[in-house]
């Protein structure tokens, strides 16, 4: 007999809302106008080990801040631009909901580090924060991006001795990549709790996974696994997750904006900002790499893997929010 797999439970979470005018992110459009109000969705993951009776929770995703005001001056800016913006319920209400505080969170994994995916770190003083590759050096400014105005990013908003940057699934490694947080040491690793946080290693290589090229089991059986999905953003993160009755669900963060781009409806779109008309601006920092993970994300989507079902969850997927508070699956509820 093989090795018994292990699963997961995972939990909805209201996380606030924003409106995306439409022709940033995808064409063709009949309606240049056209706005979009949508969720960005948070998600809360517990993982129960044969080590530990405490279930190791982790949240994918911090929403909006519930304040958004309390953005720098730059992010708030943008952020107006897609008003209406509210960063309520945000993750603690909705954890609460289900009785869960802050501290009842081991990990924070970012799917990235845009505005609308990094909330109010502060709010957990005892977890772990993971990033992707690349990330810090966004948050710290030594890289910065110019495709449009919502690549400004926070320095110091990550915890200088609690978070983890996973290391480069291309195998180079960045000379400015000193950590997070205005210079912090980069985490081991693995957490140094006498519970169930001590089976998460996010210090494994990449392995290959199904059809992904860059993945982590990320307690080594079967559960939960990281998934590099580059081309939105520098350390762009997915999740894959398997569910007690053996399907997958697959977190996709920022792959898409838009379930049309899935469909094949419509592509990804760019423009020309008015106050430096010489760039070609993108929701996505690489639109060429972007289309690669999007064209595997559609896969999976689409079953076109040896996975079997998977469900494919985008952040800012409002169908998909309306269905499942329609079905209970915000926690308390489950999907």
């Amino acid at each position: 007999m093989g090795t018994r797999l292990g699963t997961v439970s995972i939990h909805a979470l209201s996380a606030g809302y924003l409106t995306l005018p439409e022709r940033f992110f995808v064409t063709p459009l009949d309606d240049p106008l056209a706005r979009s109000t949508v969720p960005s969705l948070s998600f809360l993951i517990q993982h129960r080990s044969s080590s530990s009776a405490k279930p190791t929770r982790i949240v994918f995703d911090l929403g909006i801040r519930r304040d958004v005001s309390l953005y720098e001056a730059p992010l708030y800016k943008h952020a107006m631009t897609r008003a209406p913006v509210s960063g309520m319920p945000d993750v603690v209400t909705s954890l609460a909901s289900g009785g869960l505080a802050p501290d009842d969170i081991d990990f924070v994994i970012l799917s990235h580090v845009h505005w609308d995916h990094v909330g109010m770190p502060s709010d957990f003083p005892t977890a772990q924060f993971v990033v992707g590759h690349g990330a810090c050096d966004l948050l710290s400014g030594a890289r910065k991006l110019t495709n449009g105005s919502h690549s400004h990013f926070e320095a110091g908003i990550l915890p200088r001795d609690r978070t983890i940057e996973l290391e480069d699934p291309e195998g180079s490694r960045n000379p400015h990549q000193d950590g997070c947080s205005e210079g912090a040491e980069r985490g081991e690793g693995k957490a140094s709790s006498n519970d169930g946080r001590r089976d998460a290693n996010f210090r494994q290589p990449w392995k290959l996974k199904s059809i992904f090229d860059a993945a982590i089991d990320l307690f080594g059986d079967g559960s939960i696994y990281v998934i590099s999905a580059p081309g939105h953003l520098p350390g762009h993160l997915n999740l894959l997750c398997r569910l007690e009755n053996g399907n997958y669900v697959y977190l996709a963060g920022d792959s898409a904006h838009d379930p049309r781009l899935v469909s094949g409806e419509k592509e990804i779109a760019t423009w020309t900002d008015e106050t430096n008309p010489a760039i070609l601006c993108c929701i996505h920092a690489d639109k060429e790499v972007a289309q690669r993970t999007l064209d595997l994300v559609r896969k999976v989507a689409h079953g076109e893997t040896d996975l079997g079902y998977v469900e494919v969850v985008f952040a800012h997927d409002a169908a998909w929010e309306k269905t499942a508070k329609g079905l209970g699956r915000f926690f308390p509820g489950q999907l």
